[in-house]
């Protein structure tokens, strides 16, 4: 069971997105922002892209399974992510969400819960593709028009665990951030919460005309209304849950 805040519906919308250069920027404690507007990404549609799977301490390691590669050969060429599927991987539900204010005072949620997937043409020009629960290597994937940048005053994109079992502790997160132009955006949850059931991840903020990508990476104990309360957000949450897939 989650929680979620009943706020807006949404309409389906066909996107594209950009592509970025293989290199990369790691923001971290000591270096926890970068300029979108000074590498020239304040255009298109900036791709932000949750990934994780389980901690190979959790799971074994290769280490731990080379006494099986004589009964099973060819999971020497399985690779880790597979392998975390079949050892208890489908028992952390990690979903990606985001909160946003527009410049018109506007504020609201995108997330899996409620279906409040967003809309990439219009408010609030933020949209989520979908709900993936098993950590697959696509990931669940939220798309940024920041041709409306102008009509954007603040996003903060956040994870959360579903099924209200602690498990951060558990998983190798990242939230990657894909502009249309520049280096590739990326913040790892490598922090170890064992209790937390939320994090916020990352803002995007106009500051002195410039759109600044900022870390956060704040682990809390509750849900997105701790997150809402933590970051000043006043939006009014309810209990919500996902519809059971096949």
């Amino acid at each position: 069971m989650g929680f979620f805040d009943g706020i807006l519906g949404s309409r389906a919308v066909q996107f594209q997105s950009g592509s970025a250069s293989s290199n990369a920027i790691e923001l971290t404690k000591r270096q926890p922002t970068v300029s979108l507007t000074k590498q020239g990404a304040v255009h298109g549609n900036l791709r932000v892209n949750l990934s994780w799977r389980m901690r190979t301490s959790d799971i074994g390691g290769r280490s731990g399974q080379s006494g099986q590669l004589f009964r099973h050969p060819f999971k020497l060429f399985k690779p880790d992510m597979v392998q975390a599927h079949t050892q208890g991987m489908v028992n952390v539900d990690l979903d990606m969400g985001c909160l946003y204010e527009l410049t018109d005072g506007t504020r609201g949620a995108v997330q899996p819960l409620g279906n409040l997937l967003g809309d990439l043409n219009d408010p609030p020009f933020v949209k989520l593709s979908g709900d993936d629960r098993f950590g697959s290597a696509s990931g669940e994937t939220l798309y940024v028009n920041l041709d409306h940048a102008d009509d954007i005053k603040r996003l903060l994109v956040f994870v959360y665990i579903y099924d209200q079992t602690p498990a951060f502790d558990r998983t190798h997160a990242m939230v990657t951030l894909y502009p249309v132009t520049g280096p590739r955006i990326e913040i790892p949850l490598d922090e170890r919460q064992p209790q937390a059931r939320s994090c916020a991840v990352v803002s995007l903020e106009k500051v002195k005309g410039e759109l600044i990508v900022r870390r956060e990476v704040k682990f809390v104990y509750g849900f997105q209304a701790e997150l809402d309360r933590l970051y000043g957000w006043g939006l009014q949450w309810g209990r919500g849950y996902k519809s059971t897939k096949a």
